[in-house]
């Protein structure tokens, strides 16, 4: 039977945010964005292990809270410059406990609010699936492709459309085939696997799993963040 396991590529650098800390490290409630986003896969009964792809002079993960958490996670210190680097360098160290079979979920540092339930319906839906798949949501709203000076340069139809989200999960042996191959040329996993001429299936996500990009999605994290405590609180 594949086993499961988790990466986060967790080595840039750069912030968009606002100010001189990587985004990675940003605080919600007190704690890193990627101490969330690691708390959620290693909660999961599946997860063997969690990979968490660092830049080699990082000194900033042994406070950030991955002891408080699991066994499971187990830091690497073998990022790339790009996402797509630190993803296949994570996969290469993984290698000799890692079967070409078995599942490999990649998830962005920079989303702490993945739900279990969004987490474990992807597990699910993928599990007899050939290819792989990532979760996703619909696109909702009417798009516009901008022309010089930002000027409408015309409309675009939304049908068929999804926003892709991670974790994208995906077998072990074809997602490093995928980013040896195509990795400079994609902007995530599911777009290496396309390129060796499969389809990925796309599992509904939730608005909720939103990526942290601008400084008003901290506090929409924070409002999400805070609504999940106060559940397990009155339970």
């Amino acid at each position: 039977m594949p086993r499961h396991f988790a990466l986060v590529p967790a080595a840039g650098s750069g912030s968009r945010v606002g100010g001189g800390t990587p985004k990675q490290y940003l605080t919600l409630e007190g704690k890193p964005l990627l101490f969330y986003a690691l708390r959620q896969l290693a909660a999961h009964p599946l997860i063997r292990e969690v990979f968490v792809v660092l830049a080699p002079d990082d000194t900033r993960f042994r406070t950030a809270g991955g002891d408080e958490l699991s066994a499971k996670i187990r830091p690497l210190y073998c990022g790339g410059e790009t996402r797509a680097a630190s993803v296949r360098n994570g996969l290469s160290s993984a290698r000799d406990v890692i079967a070409s079979h078995d599942w490999m979920l990649v998830h962005d540092a920079a989303r702490p609010c993945l739900s279990a339930a969004a987490l474990a319906r992807l597990i699910r839906e993928i599990a007899s699936d050939e290819v792989g798949g990532l979760l996703a949501i619909p696109v909702a709203d009417t798009l516009k492709r901008a022309g010089a000076q930002d000027r409408v340069m015309t409309t675009e139809r939304r049908e068929g459309l999804w926003q892709a989200q991670t974790p994208q999960m995906f077998r072990y042996g074809a997602l490093t085939e995928a980013l040896q191959l195509y990795g400079p040329a994609v902007t995530d996993e599911a777009g290496a696997i396309e390129k060796l001429g499969l389809k990925p299936r796309l599992v509904v996500g939730e608005a909720r799993n939103l990526k942290v990009t601008y400084p008003e999605d901290l506090a929409l994290a924070t409002v999400i963040l805070r609504s999940d405590e106060a559940v397990v609180t009155r339970r």
